[in-house]
C-alpha cells in the first residue's frame, strides 16, 4: 500500500512561485487589487502584471493538480 501525497495549500505553492509572480498573485489574489493598481503601485506596465497574473494563475492551478 503507498502512502499518498498531502495535499498542497495555496501558500505551499505560492513559496514554488518566483518572486516576481508571487508579489504580483499575492495582491491579486490575497489583497484584492486589480492589474491597473498593481502596475500603478509597482511602477510597471499594465500589460506585464496582466501577463504575469494570467500565466502565474495557470502555474497555480497546474502545482495545485487543478
Amino acid at each position: 500500500m503507498s502512502a499518498s501525497k498531502p495535499a498542497k495549500t495555496l501558500a505551499d505553492v505560492l513559496t514554488e512561485l518566483p518572486e516576481e509572480e508571487r508579489i504580483i498573485l499575492t495582491a491579486h489574489l490575497l489583497r484584492g487589487l486589480s492589474a491597473p493598481e498593481i502596475a500603478e503601485l509597482l511602477g510597471v506596465p499594465e500589460r506585464a502584471v496582466s501577463s504575469l497574473i494570467a500565466s502565474g494563475k495557470a502555474r497555480l492551478s497546474a502545482l495545485l493538480g487543478l
